[in-house]
């Protein structure tokens, strides 16, 4: 499988936890204290780091640091928008559409130029 593959993957699977740490305790945890959502949170992000950091070192063997961050971003827009509109229930906006169109920007002027 490519590496440029291998990485997307565990990016994706890394974003959909960390995506649930950062928001789904807004859902999940409301009546509980701050401090219950951070240990949730951390507990889950620890899943997020052990495919994360294996993914950037990966990646990072075929595209330079700028190219990572943006396929990181496009990734993160990607799980954000179906975890937002199905998990939180919140309405799908034309702004998701835009927001993708200005990432499309940038991964075409990060990915233009080789290496």
């Amino acid at each position: 499988m490519p590496v440029l593959l291998q990485t997307a993957g565990l990016l994706v699977l890394s974003n959909v936890f960390m995506t649930f740490a950062w928001y789904a305790h807004l859902r999940n945890l409301s009546d509980r204290a701050w401090y219950v959502a951070v240990v949730v949170s951390w507990a889950i992000a620890f899943f997020e780091y052990t495919l994360q950091v294996p993914a950037n070192r990966l990646g990072y063997t075929v595209l330079n640091l700028g190219q990572l961050k943006i396929l990181q971003e496009v990734i993160t827009l990607s799980v954000f928008v179906p975890f937002a509109v199905f998990y939180m229930h919140q309405p799908l906006k034309l702004d998701y559409l835009y927001a993708g169109l200005c990432l499309l920007g940038a991964v075409y002027f990060i990915f233009r130029t080789p290496g």
